[in-house]
């Protein structure tokens, strides 16, 4: 699995990135943006990848399904997802996010990031 792409998705940041209504059900929304995941994967990207979906707050406790791991922070999403970064160690990740302070420090670690087009039709 080491050569496999960790690819970490900002679930707050990509729902919010659209303002189609997911305020009203933040839960829901992280559950929209896993599904599709789980069927679409990373557009673009060869090969294969391990989709880790970090949620936080009101969505905390939304479900794993085949092909999307959800890590429901205890804390600050944005803390779990430098922590997901460090522990690949050499492993290629992918960190996908539009929040700058989070885009620099996952990029001190070696990330590659992404915005939430990436992921997000």
């Amino acid at each position: 699995m080491s050569d496999v792409l960790l690819v970490v998705v900002d679930a707050a940041n990509v729902v919010g990135s659209v303002p189609d209504g997911w305020w009203r059900d933040r839960r829901g929304a992280a559950e929209r943006l896993r599904d599709r995941l789980a069927v679409d994967g990373v557009p673009g990207r060869d090969g294969a990848v391990e989709i880790v979906l970090v949620v936080e707050g009101a969505a905390r406790g939304v479900e794993s399904v085949p092909g999307v791991r959800v890590e429901s922070a205890v804390g600050s999403g944005d803390d779990r997802m430098v922590e997901l970064v460090a522990e690949a160690g050499e492993r290629p990740v992918l960190v996908v996010t539009a929040d700058r302070e989070l885009r620099r420090r996952v990029g001190e670690l070696g990330a590659e990031v992404a915005g939430p087009r990436t992921v997000r039709p």
